[in-house]
């Protein structure tokens, strides 16, 4: 949420996403071409990248310094991979590899999985919570997770009927967010016992591919999009536990008030919830394209990212108390020189609905990146840590730069 990676045909770039007006370049390489992965620790110096020239082989750079810190290659080709402060994962089609990020080592190889041709899987980043959900059948949706600290399968869950599509957790990995390839129903689950606390229905009329699904950084909002021009965020108000990890924030004391009146309901009817309607939308200008979203605080408002796969990010403002029609405020290209498009039609800001402004105005109440727990940037890790060095590494490994991202001024 506090930054961009894009792989293109000549490389990578990396953005700071910490203003609206504003897209700043942080690195930009063109030694390795046709770039489909890239992979970034967070705000730190370490990036993950995978290239067609060879889609067996994982490059981990410490871009900063300008050094490969190691490479692997592996026997099938990299679909996808997945990061935290204590794991690296590597999903191919038939086997996951399991990676002590602090060394790169390899600590555990998962073969006894079904085809996975899209490398579908996730990992919390909270490194605490090192949980890996991926696929447990090809035929239904059935999710496998995995507990990446002590090595273990911790469940399986009878999450859909047909196949997987989208998996994510939340940001301190206490919940897991699926949706099949049919589209129309999403699903929430407690970690890591697997019972189902949350469903939304993003609609009926037709299936979709879901490309993208992620929570808010406070568990607060879950958003999903498709090859569709609508993106949905739902409101998860049914607030099952009260624990510190997840402090209520933008939506915390109507949330509070709708747990306590479950206290009144049939057990089979609270113990989950179903939403059949979206908290807010948005209408793309686009569709049929694959495109990413985030949920993120920006210059402490909260803000829908939408990046599409044709270059270009689309920053909306979202009402975290009346929801509905999102605006969009600004779009940048991310294949120009890294600076904002300077076209006055892209300088999109038409009046903003009065509801909105007294939320503006309510400052107070909208959470900020540094007085809210389990905000951070870096999953919550201390500023400074270090990889210890190892054979591969020329030198230690900064996993956080003070002067990379400087924390907002509150």
């Amino acid at each position: 949420c506090s930054s961009l990676a894009i792989g293109t045909t000549t490389g990578y770039r990396l953005f700071s996403l910490s203003s609206v007006e504003q897209l700043d370049q942080v690195h930009e390489s063109n030694e390795i071409p046709d770039v489909y992965i890239v992979e970034r620790l967070f705000s730190s110096s370490l990036v993950v990248v995978v290239s067609h020239a060879k889609p067996q082989q994982m490059n981990v750079y410490h871009f900063k310094k300008g050094t490969e810190i190691c490479n692997y290659s592996y026997s099938s080709n990299i679909l996808s991979i997945r990061l935290n402060r204590q794991r690296l994962v590597v999903c191919l089609e038939e086997s996951i590899y399991i990676h002590n990020i602090k060394d790169m080592k390899l600590l555990k190889t998962i073969l006894d999985m079904p085809p996975n041709t899209t490398g579908l899987c996730a990992l919390s980043i909270n490194h605490a919570n090192s949980y890996l959900a991926y696929p447990g059948s090809a035929t239904s949706g059935e999710i496998a997770l995995y507990d990446g600290n002590t090595l273990k399968t911790a469940c399986t869950i009878p999450a859909h009927d047909g196949p997987l599509a989208a998996l994510a957790f939340n940001s301190t990995g206490s919940k897991l967010a699926s949706a099949s390839e049919k589209g129309t129903v999403i699903r929430v689950f407690s970690i890591p016992g697997g019972q189902k606390l949350y469903e939304f229905r993003r609609g009926m009329k037709r299936y979709v591919n879901i490309s993208s699904l992620v929570f808010s950084m406070d568990s607060q909002f879950l958003c999903a999009s498709s090859n569709t021009e609508t993106v949905h965020i739902f409101k998860l108000e049914h607030l099952t536990d009260s624990r510190p990890e997840e402090p209520p924030t933008w939506s915390g004391y109507m949330g509070k008030m709708f747990q306590a009146a479950t206290n009144y309901l049939p057990a089979q009817v609270s113990g989950m919830m179903n939403q059949d309607r979206a908290f807010a939308t948005v209408r793309l200008n686009i569709s049929g394209q694959r495109n990413i979203c985030a949920l993120s605080t920006i210059q402490k408002l909260p803000r829908l990212l939408v990046t599409t796969s044709d270059g270009h990010l689309y920053i909306y403002n979202l009402d975290p108390q009346d929801g509905g029609e999102c605006v969009l405020i600004k779009k940048h290209s991310l294949l120009g020189s890294g600076k904002m498009e300077e076209n006055k039609e892209n300088d999109l800001r038409p009046p903003l609905p009065q509801s909105y402004a007294a939320t503006v105005a309510r400052q107070s109440t909208v959470p900020s990146t540094s007085t809210m727990p389990g905000y951070s940037e870096d999953g919550g890790a201390l500023r400074g840590e270090v990889i210890p060095e190892h054979e591969f590494a020329t030198g230690p490994v900064c996993l956080d730069d003070e002067n990379e991202f400087p924390p907002v001024s509150i």
